[in-house]
């Protein structure tokens, strides 16, 4: 996983969330792609990996300072979350292909705000962990997710 080499590897944070934007939009297109394709398991692989890494872009908030942006963030991956399930209940790759728009819309202001304010690497902090879900476990999401590429 590529953004698991990174942090692993200890690229920026800023570095890291932007892979985590570009995996979780090339997740949703993939997955539109396979739904065109009726190819049903392809498609749950690719939409399980986004909802994954939805999770980790949310722990991230969990274990930040808060404040008006933090809530606006969850707000923004629930409702990504809930499209995402809403897409592979109705087999709709169009509302698949909403949420690239939407994630490339969010990576595209995080990346104009590193721009104009330019980050240091306390600004964002980096983790290899993965977000902690009730009776799971990084073994587990290690185990899930081995043969994913990001």
């Amino acid at each position: 996983m590529t953004y698991r080499k990174m942090a692993l590897g200890g690229a920026s944070g800023f570095a890291l969330m932007m892979a985590l934007y570009d995996t979780l939009a090339g997740d949703l297109l993939r997955a539109a792609d396979a739904e065109r394709r009726n190819e049903i398991g392809a498609r749950c692989k690719q939409v399980n990996h986004a909802l994954l890494v939805v999770a980790y872009l949310e722990d991230w908030i969990h274990r930040g300072p808060g404040g008006p942006l933090a809530q606006q963030l969850l707000g923004f991956y629930g409702s990504m979350r809930r499209r995402m399930i809403e897409a592979e209940a109705k087999r709709s790759p169009e509302i698949l292909e909403e949420q690239v728009s939407r994630v490339l819309e969010i990576r595209e202001i995080w990346q104009k705000l590193e721009l104009r304010e330019g980050s240091t690497p306390g600004q964002i902090q980096t983790r290899a962990q993965a977000p902690a879900y009730p009776g799971s476990s990084p073994a587990q999401h290690e185990r899930n997710s081995s043969g994913w590429t990001a």
